[in-house]
């Protein structure tokens, strides 16, 4: 888990905002809290790590006032659970998943993965997060899931998957099509954006938690992810939108 506190002079009177947020929304949302420390002088203090891990801290009481999800799932099971607050949750990005790789010649699409004999491919753990779950959804609607299983390396999220094709130490990855768009550095290498009719919809969720109730810096801060400012940022990440 990584925490993160946005580094602006404060303002008087200014409030902090726990903001639990998935691993692969983690570069977009330092943007967004710098535009929104400098338009509020509200500071965010992010907390990140696979939806998964954060789903189940917040269960057990962890004090988040917000989390950004990577999923709809979880969201909507801690407003069932009564630990989300009812009528807050919305889907503020639609992710893509992408098999990627450093090396400028190595992704030619599918056959890619059906011609896979050695190497590495890495994939972000399917049980606690989204992206790694889309994944094995992929490698399952090609049916080569158990084919390729023995070549499998899984990072615990994420970002810590991006690292592994990053570094080599696999040949290629499934990761977040943002963090391959990411406008800071713009990943070279090659890529294979999957279909989105391969996977479950990655309909990334928001949601106010108790603990943020009393804040009403979390209440504004949920408001401004939908505005203007936010969404010009989270699109340039490469995520999309509901129509709604």
């Amino acid at each position: 888990m990584t925490v993160w506190i946005l580094s602006v002079p404060a303002m008087g009177g200014s409030e902090a905002v726990h903001v639990a947020v998935a691993s692969n929304f983690l570069n977009p949302l330092k943007e967004i809290a710098k535009r929104y420390k400098q338009d509020t002088g509200n500071t965010l203090i992010l907390i990140s790590a696979s939806t998964g891990k954060l789903y189940a801290q917040a269960r057990h009481g962890a004090p988040f006032d917000i989390l950004l999800a990577a999923d709809a799932k979880r969201p909507a099971l801690l407003e069932q659970e009564g630990v989300g607050v009812m009528g807050t949750r919305f889907t503020y990005a639609v992710g893509a998943l992408v098999l990627w790789s450093s090396d400028a010649e190595k992704v030619r699409g599918v056959e890619s993965l059906k011609q896979m004999a050695k190497g590495k491919l890495a994939i972000a753990n399917p049980k606690t997060a989204p992206y790694g779950k889309a994944a094995q959804q992929t490698l399952e609607q090609l049916g080569i899931w158990q084919k390729l299983r023995p070549f499998l390396v899984r990072g615990e999220n994420i970002s810590q998957t991006l690292q592994f094709v990053a570094t080599g130490n696999a040949g290629l990855g499934f990761v977040a099509k943002s963090q391959v768009e990411d406008p800071r550095f713009k990943l070279k290498g090659s890529r294979w954006e999957v279909p989105p009719s391969m996977y479950d919809s990655v309909s990334q969720q928001a949601i106010l938690l108790k603990p943020g109730l009393a804040n009403s810096a979390a209440k504004q801060f949920l408001e401004y992810l939908k505005g203007s400012a936010a969404k010009k940022i989270i699109r340039s990440y490469g995520y999309r939108f509901t129509e709604k």
